[in-house]
């Protein structure tokens, strides 16, 4: 199969390329166009070969190259070994590359109605999270199109939980603590807890912890599983506090180029990868709480007077939410609600 190399989707620069690490070549970057020729996607990630989103994003990629005969063939780059995970929108945004993984409420500064799946305890279990996606897709997926990006699917991570090293009964143990934040909900949460939040990559975690730079964080089962917790942690407590979701974007004009039968099949893997997707992270929830267990983590559920706390905080930050939403941010939970 003869593959026919173009200009890419914009006019780089020594400069640009040099600013993601100079591992974006010529080759990696050309896109091949026709039906019957090959056209190469490096798709950047932030997380492990390992990781449940990683391990379904690679199945994507498969189902997409069988579904058109290898016609579209996506490489996946994991661990931010191509871009980083903050510059992974913009990326795909300017075309340095056709498609890309990101979490949803990375864009909250651009956008409160990205921020929606982080407020706690607006959806904090798989059927209200559910739910809140479909309220939610469309008008987000607007918002995409907006800055000519096509949001293909979604999927969450398990529920939000506290990491420490200490038993954590009211939430008043966290008052001065370091903590690992990685949106600005998470932020805001450790701010309103009197926490001390920094921000921290999933590869970075255990650094942070050994460096003393945290000591103590808000994320997953599954994050706290992959970075070995159980070596700088005691604690976790499952306050399943909210579902933030990662979603893969691909810019439009590269959707655009394809052949009408590659669209179709990578929409049809897209819808496939969402169902998967969900039904993976809620298997994630429960064998990465029995890893952390099996590993010496002391795991607990929220006491009555923690949750108390934690929903206080919930109705102050839903209402700063829909203060920085505005109407659009009313309409949304208007739908959520109906459901």
């Amino acid at each position: 199969m003869q593959k026919r190399i173009i200009r890419p989707l914009f006019h780089s620069s020594a400069s640009s390329l040099k600013r993601i690490g100079g591992v974006l070549t010529a080759a990696t970057l050309a896109l091949s166009v026709g039906s019957a020729q090959a056209t190469d996607w490096d798709m950047p990630t932030p997380y492990g070969d390992s990781n449940f989103h990683t391990v379904n994003i690679q199945q994507f990629a498969d189902d997409v190259r069988d579904a058109t005969d290898g016609e579209l063939n996506i490489t996946i780059h994991s661990s931010g070994s191509l871009i980083k995970h903050q510059e992974i929108k913009n990326s795909v945004r300017r075309g340095l590359v056709p498609i890309g993984e990101l979490i949803m409420s990375r864009l909250a500064n651009e956008d409160p109605l990205f921020e929606v799946d982080s407020v706690p305890y607006l959806a904090s279990d798989y059927d209200q999270a559910w739910k809140l996606w479909q309220a939610s897709k469309d008008v987000l997926a607007e918002r995409l199109k907006r800055q000519r990006l096509k949001l293909l699917f979604a999927v969450p991570w398990p529920p939000q939980g506290i990491y420490t090293q200490f038993a954590v009964n009211t939430g008043d143990e966290l008052k001065g603590v370091k903590m690992r934040a990685y949106n600005k909900s998470s932020e805001q949460l450790a701010d309103l807890l009197g926490a001390l939040p920094t921000q921290v990559e999933v590869p970075d975690i255990p650094t942070a912890f050994g460096t003393g730079r945290v000591d103590a964080m808000i994320t997953s089962p599954s994050t706290g599983a992959n970075t070995r917790a159980w070596d700088y942690l005691t604690h976790f407590n499952h306050a399943q506090l909210w579902l933030p979701k990662n979603m893969v974007v691909v810019n439009a004009k590269a959707f655009d180029r394809l052949p009408e039968e590659a669209q179709k099949a990578l929409e049809n893997a897209a819808e496939v990868a969402e169902k998967r997707g969900w039904e993976a992270s809620k298997a994630e929830t429960n064998a990465k709480i029995q890893i952390m267990r099996d590993n010496g983590i002391e795991v607990s559920e929220p006491s009555p007077q923690l949750i108390k706390h934690l929903q206080k905080i919930g109705e102050a930050m839903t209402a700063e939410w829909l203060n920085r939403a505005g109407e659009s941010g009313q309409e949304l939970l208007d739908a959520y609600n109906k459901q």
